[in-house]
This record gives C-alpha cells, structure tokens and sequence, in this order.
C-alpha cells in the first residue's frame, strides 16, 4: 500500500559544518596565546603599559571560552573538532599564563606545577574513560577556571599598592578548587567505568 504516512522518508540532518563561529574563537584564542606570551617576556612584569596589554589580550582569549561553549550550545553547532581544540586553547592558554607568572617570580613555582599536573591528569582521564561516556563540566569545575583567570589577571594587572595582596588568596582559592574538583574527576570517572 502506498501513500501512507508510514511512507514518509526520515528527515535528514546536516552535519555541523567545522568552519562556525564557535570554532573560529576558539581559533582566535590559540593565536593569541603567543601574542599574550610576546606581550608578558616584553613586558618582563615590570612594565605597567605592556602589562596592562599582557592582560586585556589574556582577558579577550578568556572571554572567547565562555562565548564560543554558549555559540555552539545555542546554535547546535557542537563538532568533534571544537570538543579536541577548545580544552587544548584553554590548557594553552593558562598554562603559559602560570609559566610564564613563575618564570618572572610572581608566582611560586609549585601552584604553576600543582595546577598543570592536575590538568594534565584530568586529560588523561578524559582520554581513559571515553569509551564508556563523557564527564560534563561540573560547577566547580566552572568555578575553578573562573578563579584561575580571576587570579592570573589580578597578577597580570599592575595592581596598586595594598590591592596586589589580594592576588595571592585569590589564587589560593583557584588551586584548593582546583585540586578539590581534580579528585571529584577522578570519582565521577571510577563510577563511569565501573557503571559500564
């Protein structure tokens, strides 16, 4: 029998084009990772009108990853590509930041190393569990980069006089979340495996 709804063919969905808005920020944001680099070794943290620059094109590259997630969730413009680039933007991003804050003895050394290995690890565990599903980002995992780039700007930012105290308990607060969300990872991706 023909001419029934039953006979109506699926409708077809397109595939997500990789060139979108949601990636080209996240583009926009590894490039300027090396700007960012060039402006803080110009800068030498001495210099308040390059740090100032250091800091609002750190701030730019920041803003692209909370614009660039909402893009692609709003518009379906989600991509395999985007999933890989935008968490390495983010590691590239900060993780030069806090070297670069170490290197020119603004930060301690071991809040740099604390954070990275802490980052590299959840990385691995991505890379672990990914067969089984996908952890999404929790709350404190929000509220962990948001202190980290709360913290790194404050440093960034040729802070006057007593305020420059502030920066190093806001900081303080960042790596606590961040080692505290660190091991929630890691339950939430033992109860994946094991679930599955």
């Amino acid at each position: 029998m023909t001419g029934t709804a039953d006979s109506t063919p699926p409708a077809v969905v397109a595939p997500v084009p990789v060139l979108n808005a949601a990636n080209a920020l996240t583009a926009l944001r590894l490039l300027l990772v090396p700007v960012f680099m060039a402006l803080v070794v110009v800068s030498e943290m001495t210099h308040a009108d390059w740090r100032v620059a250091a800091c609002l094109v750190f701030a730019l590259a920041s803003a692209t990853d909370f614009v660039d997630g909402w893009i692609a969730r709003r518009f379906a413009l989600v991509t395999s590509v985007g999933k890989v680039a935008d968490p390495i933007a983010d590691k590239a991003l900060t993780g030069a930041a806090l070297l670069l804050l170490s290197w020119y003895a603004v930060l301690p050394w071991w809040v740099t190393v604390v954070i990275l290995t802490r980052e590299l690890g959840v990385t691995l565990i991505r890379f672990w569990v990914i067969r089984h599903g996908v952890i999404a980002a929790s709350r404190g995992g929000k509220a962990k980069t948001a202190l980290q780039i709360l913290a790194i700007v404050w440093y960034l930012w040729p802070v006057p006089g007593d305020l420059a105290a502030v920066g190093p308990w806001i900081m303080a607060a960042a790596v606590a979340v961040t080692v505290l969300t660190g091991f929630d990872y890691v339950a939430r991706a033992m109860r994946l495996r094991t679930a599955r």
